[in-house]
């Protein structure tokens, strides 16, 4: 029969491009670079169409960032490693740069989309951004189902009795516990749909020139932590001079491993392991609930500490030049692998805070802009807790002696010699300020402060 379409009709055209392309479900990665385990890919591949599976190199967020951000080239190569299993597949990995709202246009003219599928994202930024490609795929009839897959617990499924948030995280963690069973660790047999992936031509993502970027000179750690090592992480997680952590953190940022998949291997093999997991989750849900978090302390009344804020001595804590060879160390590692010890994150940022007298929030924002494994709720989270301003948090009195932390965490200086050759030289600097005295002053500012907000 003759169609009455006419190429002026362009409602009736489209009926007929779409008549003939295939109909197919895209599977949006973003947090989730993997194909095993993957909540939201497994129902894509379980739903019947084929599934293309995407990523977007988000231009709204990396058009911040330095031409060498590593954290750019590990998505790369994350990317890359999953391209490859799905050439052998005969599918291929479609890669965008763009603002998503403009690629998602593009994407729905490009193909004959018929739903999208993704896993829970829960940062303020997400939130917005998913919003509006919600409400685009809502304009075309396309529905947008989403997965929790990056937490083992999310949102309200960890409260208190009265149905509050836990804002305390002991108590949090005993919950956690209590309600973990082997149905919240179950993987998503994800391969068992493989052959459920959208077939096309093979085709290379694009290459880090194309995104904007270059390569940096850090090494990524290994994929998975050994057994030897998580069987001794609490005797070892504590002393920076030696390999006694895990560095999972850049993994589980960026999901190129299962949090399921670890947190079995942490029930199995080490609790303290398993408790910082917990951590992770319980400041994940914090900023969830209470996400003025973002831009201002957890307690409000800390936001009236009148900091020094110090630009010199900023630069200075920076470029791990303070003359306390325990902050210094740390900065240095920072600057040059993308990693900091967690217990030397501590002391650094203690050292800012409480020594120095300058507003936490630039040390989160230094740290957002160089750590590998920069995770918004867990920075935000320790960083507050550091200055005493957020839930948990340390009593705003506690002051880490950098001298005594070194002294107990690295007796032998192994890895303060590391970082600073020059420690017993002329060259290196004096100490910004002397502890004692630094002390004084912040308990001083910080009691005037909550004084002033207990009277007011």
């Amino acid at each position: 029969m003759a169609s009455n379409c006419s190429p002026k009709n362009e409602q009736c055209m489209n009926q007929l491009v779409w008549g003939i392309m295939e109909m197919i479900s895209v599977c949006w990665l973003r947090r989730d670079l993997r194909l095993d385990d993957n909540a939201a890919l497994y129902y894509a591949l379980k739903a019947g169409f084929p599934v293309l599976p995407l990523f977007i190199f988000d231009t709204d967020i990396i058009q911040h960032l330095p031409r060498n951000d590593a954290r750019v080239e590990f998505i790369h190569q994350a990317l890359g490693k999953m391209n490859q299993v799905l050439i052998q597949l005969g599918s291929a990995l479609e890669v965008r740069i763009g603002q998503p709202k403009t690629v998602w246009e593009k994407l729905l003219s490009d193909y004959n989309v018929q739903s999208v599928y993704t896993n829970h994202d829960y940062e303020p930024y997400a939130e917005k951004r998913d919003e509006e490609i919600v409400k685009l795929l809502t304009s075309k009839g396309i529905p947008f189902k989403t997965y929790k897959d990056q937490v083992i617990f999310e949102k309200e499924e960890v409260l208190k009795d009265d149905g509050s948030p836990f804002v305390v995280y002991t108590p949090y963690s005993k919950r956690w516990k209590a309600k973990l069973n082997d149905f919240y660790l179950k993987s998503y047999p994800t391969e068992k749909y493989f052959h459920n992936f959208l077939k096309r031509e093979t085709r290379p993502i694009p290459s880090l020139k194309e995104i904007g970027f270059e390569p940096s000179s850090i090494d990524f750690p290994p994929i998975e932590p050994s057994e030897s090592l998580l069987r001794d992480y609490h005797k070892t997680r504590d002393l920076p001079g030696i390999d006694g952590t895990s560095k999972m953190g850049v993994h589980l940022r960026f999901g190129t491993i299962s949090i399921r998949k670890l947190a079995v291997r942490a029930k199995e093999l080490n609790e303290k392991y398993l408790n910082e997991l917990i951590w992770r989750e319980f400041y994940q849900a914090i900023l969830w609930h209470f996400p003025h978090v973002v831009q201002s302390a957890f307690r409000k009344e800390y936001d009236s500490i009148k900091w020094r804020n110090d630009e010199k001595e900023f630069q200075r804590w920076c470029e791990g030049r303070t003359g306390v060879p325990i902050v210094d160390a740390g900065i240095r590692e920072l600057n040059t692998t993308g990693y900091m010890h967690n217990r030397v994150r501590m002391i650094a940022a203690s050292y800012l805070v409480k020594d120095l007298l300058i507003d936490w929030r630039w040390g989160e924002a230094y740290f957002a802009e160089k750590l590998l494994d920069f995770d918004l709720a867990s920075n935000n989270g320790s960083w507050q807790w550091v200055a005493g301003s957020g839930v948990d948090a340390a009593p705003y009195f506690r002051v880490f002696n950098p001298y005594l932390q070194a002294k107990k965490f690295d007796p032998e200086l192994k890895y303060i010699r590391k970082w600073v050759p020059e420690l017993e030289s002329l060259d290196y600097p004096a100490p910004i300020i002397e502890h004692e005295h630094a002390r004084e002053r912040t308990l001083k500012a910080y009691k005037t402060a909550l004084d002033y907000n207990k009277a007011s």
